[in-house]
């Protein structure tokens, strides 16, 4: 994807019968769904602790817009088996060395290991954890940039777009580089003078904020050295980024990518759906030091992560195995690469796909569409990031998708995920999550998610591309605790459920936009683990 880029409560709020009405829960008991709180005000700022697993964490016990899973494990699963599910992570491909995942990576017991034969004859040889369809490649160019190098792709209404794009992101570039060529020089005119006033290099940020000079050259560049210190940076660090940014303007501004085919060492045709015989087994990609995985490792995590073994964080999900196909560059990825991922992921028995990316040109949407419905007509449910750009999908463009003119869908087993921030109230909904009455079905947890990144590390990362497998992750509890259920029946499971919240909510994180919750998704409402298990065991009888 694109961009990676609270509490008192009254007693007699806090459970109401909702929904589909009572249910049973794993010791017989009756169980009721959980309803939203209302006017609930939270005092103290989340602990650490908390934050690390607040999307797991109950909306009316803890206060915070969590899925309450900690609840549905601890009250509904405690005493009961599940079936294993393979869960599809179409990503930028998974550290399957990880100490948090390595226990649940899937492993095609069909294939021989490095034989070098296709053993089970579906295409792919020695594909024992899944399959990379980007072999080496890293970066990529993005969907408009090819467009405009290969203008056949697309019609002429949708070139001019492309090319109207490209224009758009030149004069921000410009603007950009500006801005941040003056804060560079901003930063070191400061650093000069802090240096000369302290008669000395390397002063501490104590030192700075305890200034009380009052000349005004040096109050200035007090100012100055605490907002490179508020991005957590000292001057040279501050430089550097700096002019990591500087050259991505530059690039773009010089229109270096237009000049750039990284496919073509891949060897394939990408313009061609038969051609499927290229990449590799290697899921985790190219790179020695697995930077570029940081994404699919954090996503697959998030669904997968084993529970309770003192190891970073907790999966959604347990009885599980995941699946890892590698499809998603740094760039756009391909229509082709994500219709076929799609395909290898059903073929070899995914019951859940998680698809955390994204983009706004689709010149060969009608394989992907094609991919959507083959998995539909296999029992298989497709997860899907509704995107970060704090846009009304309803009108703009976000591919995959699965309706073609916005309105009607052509299948049922795909559910688009809109992210939620932690904090309960007007601000709940990501400032950066995209949103739409129809084209957008659920939200669920999407910032400050902590999940396993490469290396045996963990962080938090953001973005709805952590909001689709929290998603994920509740479809694969379902299916394995409730198998006999559908696809197309846990997709609306996963809607009807969730909690609903009728209050009105800041859109895009500005204060001016400020809409009911029930306007920005089919449901109105926010995925809860606990409700949906409750849901699943009464449609299960």
């Amino acid at each position: 994807m694109n961009n990676f880029k609270p509490i008192f409560i009254s007693a007699f709020a806090v459970l109401v019968l909702a929904g589909c009405g009572a249910s049973k829960n794993a010791s017989n008991s009756t169980a009721l769904m959980i309803q939203a709180p209302v006017n609930v005000q939270k005092k103290t700022p989340l602990k650490e602790a908390d934050l690390n697993r607040w999307s797991h964490l109950d909306i009316v016990k803890d206060t915070i817009p969590g899925m309450s899973v900690d609840r549905a494990y601890a009250e509904l699963l405690k005493d009961k088996k599940g079936k294993k599910v393979i869960v599809g992570i179409v990503d930028s491909g998974v550290d399957i060395e990880h100490e948090d995942l390595k226990a649940v990576v899937w492993t095609n017991k069909k294939e021989i290991p490095a034989n070098g034969i296709d053993d089970d004859k579906n295409g792919y040889i020695d594909d024992i954890h899944g399959w990379n369809f980007l072999g080496n490649i890293v970066k990529d160019n993005l969907e408009y940039e090819r467009i405009i190098v290969n203008k056949s792709l697309v019609d002429e209404a949708t070139y001019q777009e492309a090319k109207a794009l490209n224009d758009k992101n030149i004069a921000k570039s410009t603007t950009g580089k500006a801005r941040l060529e003056e804060m560079s020089s901003d930063a070191s005119k400061a650093d000069e003078v802090l240096t000369k006033h302290f008669g000395k290099t390397g002063y501490s940020i104590e030192e700075v904020n305890a200034i009380t000079s009052q000349d005004a050259e040096i109050a200035k560049s007090k100012m100055m050295i605490q907002r490179v210190n508020s991005f957590g940076m000292t001057v040279p660090e501050f430089k550097i980024a700096l002019q990591q940014e500087l050259d991505g303007y530059s690039k773009v501004i010089n229109g270096e990518n237009l000049k750039t085919d990284y496919r073509k060492i891949l060897g394939d045709n990408p313009d061609d759906i038969t051609d499927t015989k290229y990449g590799n087994n290697n899921v985790m990609g190219p790179d020695p030091k697995k930077e570029h995985i940081l994404h699919g490792t954090h996503v697959a995590g998030i669904v997968a992560q084993v529970r309770y073994n003192g190891l970073g964080g907790d999966g959604v999900a347990n009885n599980v195995e995941i699946l890892t196909v590698r499809a998603v560059p740094d760039g756009d990825e391909y229509d082709k690469d994500i219709a076929l991922g799609i395909r290898y992921a059903v073929d070899n028995g995914a019951k859940v796909i998680n698809g955390s990316f994204g983009k706004s040109f689709s010149p060969h949407k009608q394989w992907v569409y094609d991919a959507i419905k083959y998995a539909e007509s296999k029992d298989v449910l497709i997860v899907h990031a509704a995107g970060n750009d704090s846009k009304d999908i309803d009108v703009a463009n976000n591919y995959p998708n699965d309706s073609d003119d916005k309105k009607t869908e052509f299948a049922d087993n795909l559910i688009t995920i809109g992210a939620l921030n932690y904090e309960y109230g007007n601000k709940v909904v990501a400032r950066f999550s995209n949103f739409g009455k129809i084209n957008v079905d659920v939200f669920a947890p999407g910032v400050k998610i902590y999940a396993s990144t490469p290396n045996n590390e963990y962080k938090l990362l953001q973005g709805t591309s952590m909001a689709s497998p929290n998603v994920a992750g509740v479809a694969a509890l379902i299916r394995s605790y409730y198998p006999k259920l559908s696809a197309k029946q846990v997709k609306h499971i996963l809607m009807d459920s969730g909690v609903a919240i009728t209050t009105d909510v800041i859109v895009g994180g500005k204060t001016t936009d400020v809409r009911s919750f029930t306007t920005l998704s089919k449901s109105g409402k926010i995925v809860n683990a606990y409700n949906a298990l409750l849901m699943a065991e009464k449609m299960s009888k």
